[in-house]
């Protein structure tokens, strides 16, 4: 059981956008002994990482149409309803910078930025990511 899937409010995943996949694979692999699994995704190569058996993270190429972006981690925190998480964003004066969309396989996501301009994500995960 993944409580961190299913708790909202919690800090469930970490992802890597980087210009040097497998770079960044060597890096961290012999920086924290992080294992690497590669991940089918619709349109994309993914990795998993794991510590230990326990996945923690991901990482991917940066898209092509976010590509001045530098190199960045991003955090997703579990939401029991990304669309009211995103509409209350907005209320409280936020703004949300890729609207709610579906991630195959995964769930349902939005990027928000908070008012002083920090960004974060919010993920509401299908039933069978919560009990995988």
């Amino acid at each position: 059981m993944n409580d961190q899937y299913k708790l909202h409010g919690a800090f469930s995943w970490c992802e890597l956008m980087t210009s040097d996949l497998e770079g960044a694979k060597t890096f961290y692999t012999g920086l924290f002994g992080w294992t690497m699994e590669e991940f089918p995704m619709q349109g994309m190569p993914y990795t998993v990482i794991k510590a230990g058996d326990r996945e923690v993270g991901g990482m991917m190429a940066t898209p092509p149409e976010t590509a001045a972006m530098p190199p960045a981690w991003g955090t997703y925190v579990t939401v029991n309803d990304v669309d009211a998480t995103a509409e209350k964003a907005k209320q409280l004066g936020g703004k949300v910078l890729i609207e709610p969309q579906d991630i195959p396989d995964v769930g349902r996501f939005c990027l928000i930025q908070d008012p002083q301009g920090a960004c974060i994500s919010a993920i509401t995960y299908l039933d069978k990511v919560m009990n995988e």
